[in-house]
């Protein structure tokens, strides 16, 4: 039988606000552990939370600029579950009346289009960190697990998709436009490395063509966009394997655990239902009632959006659709490219084509983002500009790129310093070129004999002699004129 998969995806953001969710206390990461406490965010009796208005904020401008409807009327409710993790036993969070409901991202898949429908986005308090001692890291297997409570009470939004993605590939570019959305807005790093962004994938499968949902399995400790892929993979291989094999008793509603090493998912615990949690409006926090005046006011704010800025980049710098996605899969990206351009004044797609070539290679190696090395618009501007004049040709600029990446050096710098400028002296060419027509008279009399490979060739070791420094147009022009004598 052929099957087909239905994925859901629940988006946990951390909230860049300075504060936590209800109390004072501040979210810095990394500090040292159960410094960034206090008696509310620790759940000790008699403290009163008070709700966060900037992380208020955040959420219902992300509601806005996914195209969500706002409720004017919210509340937080208590989220009754036992964990270690849970200071007070109980998370305060949104049930049936969430700020943004009924939102969509639209997504470019290449060959087709498809549209991903956006059931609600809620704001809540995120839970401490567990640290669990001895085996794998995980706490099957450890000896002791450590709490940390700093990042108990960071404001958390979670957005949750509708069941409208249908293969890995469309899941990992939902999660990457999403994010590249959250951080035009501002309001998260949505930094998977931290934590700030974490992704859990519910995913079943059923025949193709049938309307009703198999068993689902959500999928936990998706840190990357590629473990999301790789993970929704397996277990899709998985669930169908068990049903053509007649074993559907195999597929069960549970939570599951994907290993990176392993490259699979196995049992974690039994999934809850939301009647588990026994839901009820949080009484030591008061209704939340917004104006539509205030709901346009935020949305006045909203800055330029990824699709927005992609359909700029293809009308004020002539870029085909591929790169201008490419560009701006992340605000890091975009805002690089057009620093660059402001800069070199040249053709916008000699900086996109750089930066799409040797520099994602280099960031992809490295797993960085643009803004976290040492080159800057300023050097790869400068790069382009001594191309432009001649100084240095693009295989000397290939050569120098690795070097700019790893010392954040100037490309003038490295130039001057490595006497790596291009030759363009005339005499010093039409000598070199003498040379090799000299030693390669065979290849010469084929050329003349029409077979135009044998130019290449030609060109290949005049460029061998200059070590690579000589000018390109300069020895193509040159070359052509001796041949001709």
């Amino acid at each position: 039988m052929e099957y087909e998969s239905v994925i859901g995806l629940e988006i946990h953001v951390e909230l860049a606000t300075k504060s936590k969710m209800f109390c004072k206390c501040s979210t810095v990461f990394g500090e040292a552990p159960n410094t960034q406490t206090c008696p509310v965010c620790l759940g000790l009796p008699g403290s009163l939370p008070v709700a966060n208005e900037k992380a208020v904020e955040y959420v219902i401008k992300s509601g806005l600029a996914l195209g969500c409807d706002i409720n004017l009327y919210s509340l937080f409710h208590r989220k009754n579950y036992f964990y270690p993790d849970m200071p007070k036993d109980y998370q305060i969070s949104q049930y049936d009346q969430p700020l943004c409901i009924n939102g969509l991202i639209d997504l470019d898949m290449g060959d087709y289009q498809t549209r991903i429908g956006i059931t609600r986005i809620h704001l809540e308090e995120d839970t401490g960190k567990l640290i669990h001692v001895g085996g794998a890291g995980r706490i099957a297997g450890a000896e002791y697990s450590l709490v940390d409570f700093n990042r108990a009470g960071v404001p958390l939004m979670e957005i949750v998709s509708e069941p409208d993605i249908r293969t890995p590939e469309e899941a990992k570019a939902y999660a990457q436009k999403l994010r590249a959305i959250l951080q035009s807005l501002g309001v998260s790093d949505v930094s998977m490395e931290k934590g700030s962004m974490r992704v859990d994938a519910n995913v079943s499968i059923r025949p193709k063509g049938s309307a009703e949902f198999g068993t689902k399995a959500e999928l936990k400790n998706l840190n990357s966009f590629r473990s999301l892929q790789r993970a929704l993979a397996y277990e899709i291989e998985r669930q169908t394997k068990a049903l053509n094999e007649g074993r559907p008793e195999d597929i069960v509603q549970e939570t599951r655990h994907w290993d990176e090493a392993k490259g699979i998912t196995s049992t974690l615990r039994t999934k809850e239902y939301a009647h588990d949690y026994r839901y009820f409006p949080d009484p030591d926090l008061v209704p939340m009632e917004f104006t539509s005046d205030y709901v346009e006011y935020l949305r006045a704010q909203l800055p330029e959006l990824p699709d927005e800025r992609k359909q700029r980049f293809m009308r004020e710098y002539g870029l085909p659709v591929h790169e201008a996605n490419l560009l701006t899969e992340s605000k890091a990206m975009g805002d690089f490219f057009e620093e660059t351009v402001k800069l070199y004044k040249g053709d916008p797609k000699a900086v996109a084509n750089w930066m799409l070539g040797d520099m994602s290679y280099y960031l992809n190696t490295e797993g960085l983002e643009i803004d976290e090395t040492a080159v800057t618009p300023k050097h790869l501007a400068e790069l382009l500009k001594l191309m432009d004049k001649g100084v240095i040709s693009g295989k000397i600029a290939k050569e120098i790129f690795p070097e700019m990446f790893e010392t954040g050096k100037l490309p003038q710098v490295i130039v001057e310093e490595k006497g790596m400028t291009q030759i363009s002296n005339e005499e010093e060419i039409a000598k070199i070129i003498d040379l090799v027509l000299e030693e390669n008279a065979s290849t010469v009399e084929e050329y003349r004999a029409g077979k135009d490979k044998a130019f290449g060739f030609l060109v290949g070791q005049a460029m061998r002699l200059t070590k690579g420094r000589g000018n390109p147009q300069l020895i193509n022009r040159l070359l052509r004129e001796k041949l001709q004598e």
